[in-house]
């Protein structure tokens, strides 16, 4: 098997050849703010459907960042060769499926004719990607302390992901295969991230930002829980609480995140954001619990302004030609 030394990225290439894997991750931020933006007008009954408006946005968006990969993929085969053979960008590679995912899950009551195919593509797609990636890091790659981060919970996220929608459409025991699965890889990833994080070099500055995904397997976790045992348990309250002690560990090292230059990582921000948004008024409506209604509130709003600021500052990336750059 080739790696990443084998096939180097030439600066010469179009900008087209320099697309990168990590566009996905604006998609997936987008649809995490249609979902908190859906579960926000359910907690607090808001006759205005903006999520429904967002929805719209993030299919566009959707579209558009598929076809330029594609189209990477068609005319630059060998630079995308190059991100797959990538040891950080890899774990990047299943956003792909999360997106379609995500895509069915927030279709799932206006449009279920088209949720269930969406769910089956993704989540045939998640199950082959992640398969790929975990064969990877367990077989003969050069792989290093260096190269781990906590993009690396990419795929369990989205293995725990399948069930929020599955399990509505009836797929139960696929649902609690990646459940079951995804839940496995994260307690294994976390012990080796924070031991990366602990033991070895800070992470590079691009990488940073990927810190506050530590908070999306236990929010996830929690929501993906609830549609697949219906009722707060233990294990509910363990993942829900867990979430939000890596919010506050993470919020610990944001000064220092938000003082870095401008990367698509930055985008790592929105969408373990919006799970710990969504499971927060999740937990408001089975608890009818005032204060998480409220704190689910105050962190959609903060989930808005995130969102509004990262694509602004992804447009001056843009038109800066910021982006889309050799490494």
């Amino acid at each position: 098997m080739s790696t990443s030394a084998d096939i180097e990225p030439q600066a010469q290439e179009s900008r087209l050849a320099h697309y990168p894997i990590t566009f996905f991750a604006t998609v997936m931020g987008m649809l995490g703010l249609t979902l908190a933006l859906h579960a926000g007008e359910q907690a607090f009954s808001v006759g205005v459907h903006y999520s429904h408006y967002a929805l719209l946005v993030s299919a566009a968006l959707l579209i558009v960042v598929a076809a330029g990969y594609g189209l990477k993929i068609l005319t630059h085969f060998k630079m995308a060769a190059w991100e797959w053979h990538h040891p950080v960008r890899l774990a990047f590679f299943p956003t792909i499926s999360v997106s379609l995912i995500l895509m069915s899950i927030a279709t799932l009551g206006e449009y279920p004719a088209i949720a269930q195919p969406l769910w089956i593509v993704g989540t045939a797609l998640q199950g082959v990607l992640s398969l790929l990636v975990i064969s990877d890091w367990i077989g003969h790659r050069d792989f290093k302390p260096g190269h781990l981060s906590a993009a690396w919970f990419i795929p369990p996220v989205g293995n725990i992901l399948v069930p929020i929608a599955g399990a509505q459409l009836g797929y139960t025991d696929i649902s609690w295969l990646f459940f079951s699965g995804g839940l496995l890889f994260w307690i294994v990833l976390l012990t080796l991230v924070m031991n990366r994080l602990t033991f070895h070099d800070p992470l590079p500055s691009r990488l940073q930002p990927t810190l506050v995904i530590l908070i999306a397997p236990p929010a996830v976790g929690f929501i993906s829980w609830m549609k697949l045992n219906g009722q707060l348990d233990l294990l509910a309250m363990f993942l829900l609480n867990s979430a939000y002690v890596f919010a506050l560990i993470v919020a610990t090292q944001l000064p220092k995140i938000l003082r870095l230059p401008f990367a698509l990582s930055f985008w790592a921000l929105s969408f373990p954001l919006a799970a710990l948004t969504i499971a927060t008024f999740l937990y408001a409506g089975e608890t009818q619990s005032e204060m998480h209604k409220y704190l689910g509130g105050g962190l959609l709003a903060l989930l808005v302004v995130v969102i509004a600021l990262l694509l602004a500052r992804t447009a001056v990336a843009i038109a800066k030609h910021e982006i889309c750059q050799p490494e």
